[in-house]
């Protein structure tokens, strides 16, 4: 399962739905976006190395992107680009999900409900 960031950050801050499902996903892969985007929002170098241990901890694989995850992302934006409520961030991290061919779990449904090739679990803190 590919985990969007907003599930991470719910983990993060000690959501229990959060952490019951990262415990029934063997497999957990993030995107390079959503951990920049964690490291974005972190507060200094402490809170990145706690970033980065929780990554390591739970065996997350962080998803880099290829020039078939850039392509895809740049045809979403062409069909449902920003005026359909889709940035060029979650554009990458559903081309990530499906060119990995992999579920993505996210609390965030609406930005991504209309890809129709895109397998979703709606993630509810």
């Amino acid at each position: 399962m590919l985990f969007d960031t907003d599930v991470l950050i719910w983990f993060l801050r000690g959501s229990a739905k959060a952490a019951e499902l990262l415990d029934q996903t063997a497999v957990r892969k993030t995107s390079v976006i959503s951990y920049m985007e964690l490291l974005q929002g972190s507060r200094g170098v402490a809170q990145q190395r706690r970033i980065r241990d929780f990554l390591s901890e739970f065996d997350f694989a962080v998803v880099g992107l290829s020039e078939n995850i850039g392509h895809r992302a740049s045809i979403y934006m062409e069909e449902y680009g920003p005026a359909n409520g889709l940035s060029a961030m979650d554009a990458l991290i559903a081309a990530t999900a499906v060119e990995s061919e992999i579920v993505l779990a996210t609390g965030n449904f609406k930005h991504f409900a209309q890809i129709t090739e895109l397998r979703l679990l709606r993630f509810m803190a």
